[in-house]
């Protein structure tokens, strides 16, 4: 039997079960579709009802409560916190089975695709900035009472990452060797790292883009937020505002950046004026930037997906720009750009 034949008999059985549970009882299932998957390793399905389609992802096994799982005991969190995410209505955790609400096709990056107007651009984002604003204001104190997230962005983490876009992106698709570069650049990416490190962190999703943002009735929901973990409020908001995938018109960006600052009372975020949060904003643009470019080419470097190779060189132009006529970042950008435009 082929895996996704298998899968498909798994997804009958336990659905069967949940209706034994009195959840969708009266339903009949009907059909069940494969879904395109994203970057991760977790396979979807859409199944169709006589009244309702529902959507089921296969992960890994899980052995524990579901107060300790990475997706339903986060998704649990942030739905209790009033931050639009997915609706769980059953899962078998030690067989990798989830049943979720259907959140249909749409993602932001394909709504944004419908834009016809800066205007409405705005308007979007803004809507989508006030629900991250939400996100970033829960309380500290209850964000540590579930004892949910241990992990943050610390200056490992930083620096990890950014080894990370040096392995896949510079030895494995560049085909550079030479070691005595990478340790010259990490020594220029070391004072970011540190810059980041020392800031007050928030609550952030880690992973927060337009393929992680669905559109329902007029409504944006987050998905991909299992990894949520401390990070400083500008993570979230250059994943936003610094897609890769989407070129938000640079004037709603600057409007954006603004009205989430003035937005975010300062005893959260602890910068001292917008000009010093800007300045982390551009810290922070080019180490989640540059790890993205490391992700892109190790999705095609391992799993031979070939889908985000083209963001590659849009990322690695955004990141330039944000270099260019500071004085901090003078050196990293001629040792980073005169390697990446030579291969």
């Amino acid at each position: 039997m082929k895996p996704e034949q298998a899968e498909r008999f798994f997804i009958e059985e336990l659905f069967n079960k949940t209706q034994d549970k009195d959840i969708l009882k009266n339903e009949k299932l009907e059909e069940i579709d494969k879904l395109t998957g994203d970057a991760s390793t977790r396979r979807y399905y859409r199944i169709f009802t006589d009244k309702k389609s529902y959507v089921v992802c296969l992960d890994n096994p899980f052995e524990g409560e579901m107060e300790k799982h990475p997706f339903l005991s986060v998704q649990q969190f942030l739905g209790t916190n009033k931050v639009r995410v997915p609706e769980i209505l059953d899962h078998n955790l030690s067989r990798g089975y989830s049943l979720q609400e259907d959140l249909g096709n749409v993602t932001l990056l394909t709504h944004l695709s419908d834009m016809t107007s800066t205007e409405k651009e705005y308007t979007v984002y803004k809507t989508i900035v006030d629900q991250l604003l939400e996100l970033h204001r829960i309380p500290v104190s209850t964000v540590k009472n579930p004892n949910l997230f241990q992990l943050k962005f610390d200056y490992q983490k930083y620096m990890d990452e950014t080894r990370f876009t040096f392995k896949y992106f510079l030895n494995f698709f560049n085909k550079i060797e030479d070691e005595n570069l990478i340790q010259d650049l990490e020594k220029l990416f070391d004072p970011i790292m540190k810059r980041l490190a020392a800031q007050k962190m928030v609550i952030t999703h880690r992973d927060f883009h337009s393929r992680n943002i669905m559109v329902k009735d007029n409504n944006y929901v987050f998905i991909d937020f299992q990894d949520a973990r401390w990070g400083i409020p500008q993570y979230d908001l250059v994943s936003l505002l610094e897609d890769c995938y989407y070129d938000l018109k640079q004037s709603n960006r600057e409007a954006l950046k603004r009205y989430y600052y003035d937005n975010l009372d300062p005893a959260i975020h602890g910068q001292k004026s917008y000009e010093e949060f800007l300045a982390l904003y551009d810290d922070m643009t080019i180490q989640r930037v540059f790890k993205a470019v490391g992700s892109f080419c190790y999705i095609y470097n391992w799993r031979k997906d070939d889908r985000y190779l083209k963001y590659i060189g849009f990322a690695m132009e955004k990141i330039r720009r944000v270099m260019m006529d500071n004085p901090r970042y003078a050196d990293l950008k001629q040792k980073l750009y005169q390697h990446y435009y030579a291969n």
